[in-house]
């Protein structure tokens, strides 16, 4: 895959906007509707079954966080925003004239507002990107989960 099609895909911080539960055009949202689409109207096959298989009382709940899944809309920090709450990287890669933070002068830098365990992967992203390039980087990474 080429540079602009990986800008596409990968965020400016590192992360694959395509593997993102909010994503619009993901992996999640797929695979949520194609499962939404089988379960068809389980519900009452749920509370029948929730006699013999206790776990089934939680499938209200389960068809909420589905349905959540279902409703991905963002179309990735480089259309219109992140959603991780308090992200200034989206904006700061603009300012700084940057596709990805490895890029900038500044970096690594304390700015992202990220917590802990995103703050320590958006650096190992970033220095990866750095030592191997986008397009290897995206090509060793395209097929990891998301949410590590």
């Amino acid at each position: 895959m080429k540079y602009d099609d990986i800008k596409r895909i990968i965020a400016p911080c590192g992360l694959n906007c395509s593997k993102c539960m909010g994503y619009e055009y993901g992996d999640i949202k797929r695979v949520a509707s194609e499962l939404k689409k089988l379960l068809g109207s389980f519900d009452s096959y749920a509370q029948r079954f929730s006699h013999a298989f206790p776990v089934f009382s939680n499938y209200p709940a389960f068809k909420d966080i589905l349905n959540h899944f279902c409703a991905g809309n963002c179309r990735g920090c480089r259309e219109g925003g992140c959603r991780y709450p308090g992200c200034v990287v989206a904006q700061c890669h603009i300012k700084e004239g940057v596709d990805f933070c490895f890029q900038c002068g500044k970096f690594p830098c304390d700015k992202t507002n990220f917590d802990s365990n995103l703050y320590n992967r958006w650096l190992n992203m970033n220095r990866e990107m750095k030592e191997y390039g986008i397009e290897k980087y995206y090509d060793k990474t395209k097929n990891l989960p998301r949410y590590i």
